[in-house]
């Protein structure tokens, strides 16, 4: 593969309460390395049934909003079809309809593009699964 194309795969420990991680340093750490100052696109991708990804300001309150408002969206309650798991793990598939289990970001001289306050965050409300794999691709 070429140059033009680099990918790695983060292993994220999500734990086992619901959360929002933040992926941004390791995204910047992976660009400094496979952007190489050139311009492009980062993809951010989570391959999971039950976790997205969100651009998303954290550590003001947002990333516990967040989780409020899935909550009040995707109660954990017996209502879903999806049964196994912890109780109202079925939300948690749904989850991604919601919140995409992807995000393509622009990439200029090599540094990610954010707005002042964006973060790029996993989304795991699924207790069941402490662990996470995230793949991030860069192409220039």
């Amino acid at each position: 593969m070429s140059d033009a194309f680099t990918t790695r795969v983060l292993n994220v420990a999500s734990g086992s309460s619901e959360r929002v991680v933040d992926l941004t340093p390791d995204c910047e750490a992976f660009l400094r390395e496979a952007a190489a100052g050139r311009d492009g696109l980062l993809n951010v991708f989570v391959p999971h049934a039950t976790a997205g990804i969100a651009i998303i300001e954290t550590g003001a309150g947002s990333d516990d909003d967040l989780l409020a408002a899935l909550h009040t969206l995707l109660p954990a309650d017996d209502r879903w079809q999806h049964r196994h798991g912890s109780p109202g793990h079925g939300r948690d598939h749904v989850l991604p309809a919601f919140v995409p289990p992807h995000a393509t970001l622009p990439v200029l001289g090599g540094r990610l593009e954010l707005g002042t306050w964006q973060s790029v965050c996993l989304v795991d409300t699924n207790k069941d699964n402490p662990r996470r794999q995230v793949r991030l691709s860069f192409l220039a």
